[in-house]
């Protein structure tokens, strides 16, 4: 083979290489991502620990990290000054960014204060375990209020349904005294209720015994019930209704003023005209009036 065209074919084959080489890193170098300047960070407000409603933010509470500028939520906060001492108003997770819509206004009232609706209150029922569903009442779950007690016209006790569909606020342990004045823990829920609502939960709360019964949060429907009587758990019909006519009625005497009758004023019949006798004489003619016997 001639030496020359190997010459040129070595030749050939190295500069193809070569051009391969820096096209390969040409087109890789232009597909790569860019990698985030640091510039385009920001810092947000996480949470230190899980924060629930009504928890007022402490410095030790938040935290401030690094996010790239297109993470950064809307909503956030890039300073902890601007969280600190507002009422949480939606339960926070640990490490999540703060947000407005989480956080009530600065100075609008601690605890649960924020967290209620206008025109709305919240009502803080003591409860027993079993009561209080066993310890499955937590914060966010709608349940129905029932009541035991001894209604004024009946001979036994009964229990109804008072209440459906309440928000439950919050569901904790509370300090209270006894009859001897010795410190215990209770059992407490606040429901969300409104100002007729509130009544009537209190007005049960204080006359019988409250039952709390949890239901599916989804379900938004009320449902009518009868009640039950203490004698139907032991196969006693219930009594019927007493109708309507065997009621005692009441009688009322109705008042009628009536006005006095007005006396009109009749008169005097006219007095009879006098007997006459005319006389024609000619052409005079005279009236002669006959007077009338007493």
């Amino acid at each position: 083979m001639d030496r020359r065209f190997l010459t040129v074919l070595g030749v050939s084959l190295v500069f193809a290489l070569v051009v391969s080489s820096v096209f390969y890193q040409m087109t890789s170098r232009g597909s790569s991502p860019k990698k985030a300047e640091p510039t385009d960070m920001k810092d947000v407000v996480v949470a230190t620990r899980p924060l629930g409603i009504g928890v007022m933010v402490k410095p030790a509470d938040v935290k401030l990290t690094k996010v790239s500028a297109e993470s950064f939520p809307k909503g956030a906060f890039s300073k902890v000054e601007e969280v600190l001492d507002r009422p949480v108003v939606s339960n926070i997770l640990l490490d999540e960014p703060l947000l407005e819509g989480r956080l009530a206004i600065k100075g609008s009232g601690l605890g649960l204060a924020p967290t209620i609706p206008v025109g709305m209150r919240a009502v803080t029922v003591r409860v027993n375990d079993v009561a209080g569903a066993a310890g499955f009442v937590l914060p966010g779950l709608r349940v129905d209020v029932l009541v035991t007690g001894h209604p004024p016209t009946s001979d036994s006790n009964m229990t109804t349904t008072v209440l459906q569909n309440l928000l439950v606020l919050s569901a904790g342990q509370a300090m209270q005294s006894d009859a001897r004045g010795t410190p215990v823990s209770v059992s407490t829920v606040t429901l969300l209720v409104s100002p007729s609502d509130a009544e009537t939960l209190t007005l049960a709360n204080g006359e019988g015994r409250i039952q709390l019964v949890l239901r599916n949060s989804s379900d938004e429907g009320i449902e009518k019930t009868q009640g039950r009587y203490v004698a139907e758990l032991y196969g006693t019909a219930r009594k019927p209704a007493a109708p309507a006519s065997a009621k005692p009625a009441v009688a009322r005497k109705a008042v009628v003023m009536v006005a006095p009758p007005v006396a009109i004023p009749i008169a005097p019949p006219p007095p009879p005209a006098p007997d006459q006798i005319v006389v024609i004489r000619g052409n005079t003619k005279t009236v002669e009036v006959i007077p009338r016997g007493n």
